[in-house]
């Protein structure tokens, strides 16, 4: 076990799963900018990962430990994470990010779709979880967010896997929160409404092509006539937020699940 010796550090290291897109990516760069050095994985072309790493490293003088961890091997998570605390001999924070979805009635739904929803969004968080929180314990400070979705607060048709999962991820928070409140580590969610993803922007197509509209008509009608604002979630607010449950600001606040979702869950 690496002891953090307070007084001679600058810098934080956050671990970031799913970061080579979407939510994921924009927490990366924000962290980065922040002075975070960065674990991070995900899938992707290899050439486009070394510029992501790249680009972090240039703009914001981070340094980058790539990993391409899969997110349903256990093992594989176990290496990634003491790999983490071996590179930098630390770890301030973990953002457990990375999701995939599948859409179907439940009398249709694939189980080995079923088992890779909940492996991905869900186990997944609790190995991060309890791999990392030794190293915070004993460092006396940590920070756990776990990205969920409005998803995890209430329900839509045909998302029976994605519903139960990040249902499960705020219930995960909770349990982590009381478990750690005595050892400075905090726990939260957050759980962002629709935001403009490559997850999303693949659930806009298939409802374009099923519905015989545009995309555009899609997005207007399907998508954001569910939050009030009319207007997606951006990337850089959900990183916002997760740089303040980060920071020794939000030391108090913990257990807790966000909505950033344009009054989405407020209906």
């Amino acid at each position: 076990m690496v002891k953090l010796d307070k007084d001679a550090l600058t810098k934080g290291v956050a671990l970031i799963t799913g970061a080579t897109s979407g939510i994921g990516l924009g927490m990366a760069r924000s962290f980065a900018a922040k002075g975070y050095d960065l674990a991070i994985n995900g899938f992707g072309d290899s050439i486009e990962i070394d510029r992501i790493c790249r680009e972090l490293e240039t703009d914001h003088q981070a340094k980058v430990l790539y990993s391409s961890a899969d997110m349903t091997n256990a093992a594989e998570i176990e290496t990634f994470v003491s790999d983490t605390i071996t590179t930098f001999g630390r770890l301030d924070v973990v953002v457990n990010n990375a999701g995939v979805q599948y859409v179907s009635p439940v009398d249709e739904f694939p189980t080995d779709k079923w088992d890779l929803v909940i492996s991905v969004n869900l186990t997944a968080a609790f190995h991060t979880t309890r791999l990392s929180l030794p190293q915070m314990r004993e460092q006396g400070r940590g920070r756990i967010i776990n990205v969920a979705s409005a998803h995890g607060l209430i329900a839509s048709p045909n998302k029976s896997a994605y519903v139960a999962a990040k249902h499960g991820l705020v219930g995960l928070t909770k349990t982590v929160a009381l478990e750690t409140a005595e050892f400075g580590v905090t726990c939260n969610a957050i759980c962002p409404g629709w935001v403009k993803t490559p997850l999303v922007e693949t659930q806009i197509e298939t409802l374009a092509r099923e519905h015989g509209v545009t995309q555009d008509v899609a997005t207007k009608e399907m998508i954001l006539q569910r939050q009030p604002t009319r207007e997606f979630v951006q990337v850089d607010q959900i990183a916002a937020l997760a740089l303040f449950l980060s920071s020794d600001d939000a030391s108090s606040i913990t257990g807790s699940a966000y909505s950033i979702d344009g009054g989405w869950t407020a209906h």
